[in-house]
């Protein structure tokens, strides 16, 4: 269920049945761009809540995505398959990011990706039909979304330097204390294939690893 917050003076108060992960939506927008009470009353009811069962996919190869989804509890798997039919996966999504095709979400076009839970998960999603009823009801939104997008692309070219730039072990120190909840979770393949290795390659890495700290 789902209802517009009330604003009272310079606090938001929110029903009961207004969905509970609203608040960190809100904190991570605001870590971006401030908002008025009245204007968050009015962005929040514009993201829905939905679970994702463990191995379940938000989206798949040959979909138009239909959502732009920000991870409130667990973790996804986003990945393509290349020429060799190998799965190659190229980020992980856990709480407080966001996940979906962009290219697909914003032209319309069948995705390459496939975006699937690694166990069971909560977004909060919207439409683009209502993404851009969101923009005319409040304007700021529009820029803040332009700086998520430009903090994501500045995300997505430090990865490719550090490809370019750093050898394999580098870029496991790097994925190990950069994201070390998403390396407790996923498997020593789902690893690999991220950064662009062997399993047997990653293994020769942490056994070189332990020996080193022994």
């Amino acid at each position: 269920l789902w209802a517009r917050p009330q604003v009272q003076g310079k606090v938001v108060t929110f029903p009961k049945y207004v969905c509970v992960y609203h608040e960190l939506l809100q904190e991570h927008f605001k870590r971006t761009m401030e908002f008025s009470p009245a204007e968050m009353a009015a962005i929040v009811p514009y993201y829905k809540e939905k679970k994702v069962a463990k191995g379940a996919y938000l989206l798949q190869q040959g979909q138009i995505c239909q959502l732009e989804g920000f991870v409130v509890e667990g973790c996804f798997k986003i990945s393509t398959i290349d020429d060799k039919g190998l799965e190659k996966v190229l980020y992980f999504a856990a709480r407080d990011w966001w996940v979906m095709d962009i290219d697909s979400f914003a032209n319309r076009t069948a995705s390459n990706l496939d975006i699937q839970a690694l166990e069971d998960s909560t977004i909060l999603y919207i439409s683009e039909q209502d993404k851009e009823k969101l923009y005319q009801e409040v304007p700021k939104v529009e820029r803040l979304f332009r700086i998520i997008y430009q903090k994501a692309i500045v995300a997505w070219q430090r990865r490719l330097m550090r490809n370019q730039t750093m050898n394999a072990e580098e870029r496991y120190h790097y994925f190990i204390t950069t994201y070390p909840e998403i390396n407790e979770l996923v498997t020593n393949k789902l690893i690999a294939s991220y950064l662009g290795i062997t399993q047997e390659f990653l293994s020769m890495i942490r056994k070189r690893r332990s020996t080193k700290r022994n």
